[in-house]
């Protein structure tokens, strides 16, 4: 189908008759009247050559095709709202710009407190969004992140991105405070003997140092995964589990949850430098530059290590 075919107009009322699954929640959200949203439905509805939404009971539910233009519709009005703001210059004084990027709890916590602080001071009316990280985001870059402004991912997991280095950081182990099998150092019979909190777990979604403990002949006795690193005191209190957890980010949870302890890693762990991944299409955009400004000041002012300057290539 060729796009000049189609009219575009029809882009925002189908995002909000899905997104409503009511036709008079979603012209009340368009400013628009029944009747005219009822016939964009209708033009929609015979395009796609799908009801949508049907009538479940009392209430409309989407269609599994609907289901999926959800998901596309999110993509296609971002890339419209990219196409239609992008300006010559960027004033942060001014901008009522979204900055959404995608990232862990860990990531979030130790970095974002202090993004939003730089943020709000340049640019008082600019929103940041944190989308939760996935394994699709992953599998299926850079065109997962075409739309949004990046990721925030350690080296390792991503390719055909342009990036940005930000910060290093390395691991340790972390358990209860009272955990009486634990002294102040641990030894790799004990990480094999103890159960352990594990912290993703797929082909695209785990952490460098069980990789690494597995490839020195331990597979550790795994309990439970979770894609939360800030979960863990509460994963691992009153118990003799232990995890790995990234050495930022367990200094907050020791501080913040009292009872835990964090404990160096007995082998030599690969430390992680955590990095902003974008689509090359975000590279000139001046406010995409500005907002990577934002990312380094971000992490002074959090009291991160910063990573080295990338040599040049």
């Amino acid at each position: 189908m060729q796009l000049r075919n189609f009219d575009l107009n029809l882009l925002l009322p189908l995002r909000a008759l899905l997104e409503e699954k009511s036709v008079t929640r979603a012209a009340e959200r368009m400013h628009m009247s029944q009747p005219a949203l009822s016939a964009a439905l209708a033009r929609l509805r015979r395009h796609f050559n799908d009801e949508l939404l049907e009538r479940r009971g009392n209430s409309f539910q989407l269609t599994p095709l609907a289901q999926q233009l959800l998901d596309l519709t999110y993509a296609a009005t971002a890339g419209v709202e990219r196409v239609f703001t992008a300006q010559a210059e960027f004033d942060p004084a001014t901008s009522t710009r979204e900055f959404s990027i995608y990232g862990s709890d860990y990531v979030t916590a130790v970095l974002g407190p202090s993004l939003l602080d730089v943020l709000s001071e340049a640019a008082p009316n600019v929103r940041l969004r944190f989308r939760p990280m996935t394994g699709a985001v992953v599998a299926d870059a850079p065109d997962s992140v075409r739309d949004d402004d990046g990721v925030l991912m350690p080296h390792g997991f991503l390719t055909g991105l342009e990036h940005l280095d930000l910060f290093v950081d390395r691991w340790v182990c972390m358990v209860d405070g009272d955990n009486s099998e634990v002294g102040d150092t641990i030894v790799l019979e004990q990480l094999a003997a103890m159960p352990w909190i594990s912290t993703y777990s797929g082909i695209s979604e785990y952490t460098p140092p069980m990789k690494q403990l597995q490839l020195l002949g331990v597979e550790p006795q795994v309990k439970l995964v979770s894609n939360s690193f800030t979960v863990l005191p509460y994963l691992l209190a009153d118990s003799n589990r232990v995890a790995f957890v990234q050495e930022a980010l367990g200094k907050q949870l020791t501080t913040h949850s009292a009872g835990m302890r964090i404990i160096d890693v007995p082998f030599d762990v690969v430390p992680l430098t955590e990095a902003l991944w974008w689509h090359p299409v975000h590279t000139l955009e001046r406010d995409h530059v500005w907002f990577r400004s934002m990312l380094r000041k971000a992490v002074l002012r959090a009291g991160l290590t910063p990573a080295p300057p990338r040599r040049p290539s």
